[in-house]
């Protein structure tokens, strides 16, 4: 495994709930509004982030995102990648404040 400089990468729906499958002790969750993933220098998925409505209903305001899950096989900083990238796409695409 390669532990050089990880990138975003685009992951569908299927490919990141079968990651989360593979490498976390939870079940992937039921919906998502989309999902990033953390590649190598190689190509290889190391870490993804789904992304849904928030699980607390009075949170589910129609302008509000929650990770929902993360998952990584031990890549350093991914978590901090997929996180701020979130935000990020979250925010673009006009949730937040």
């Amino acid at each position: 495994m390669s532990e050089g400089r990880l990138r975003l990468v685009p992951v569908r729906s299927r490919e990141a709930k079968d990651f989360v499958r593979r490498h976390r002790h939870h079940a992937p969750p039921p919906g998502q509004i989309f999902a990033v993933g953390a590649a190598d220098e190689e190509g290889t998925l190391r870490a993804v982030a789904i992304v849904g409505r928030p699980v607390a209903r009075h949170l589910d305001d129609g302008t509000t995102l929650e990770v929902t899950r993360t998952a990584s096989d031990g890549a350093r900083n991914a978590n901090s990648l997929l996180y701020g990238a979130a935000w990020r796409a979250a925010k673009a695409l006009g949730y937040g404040g």
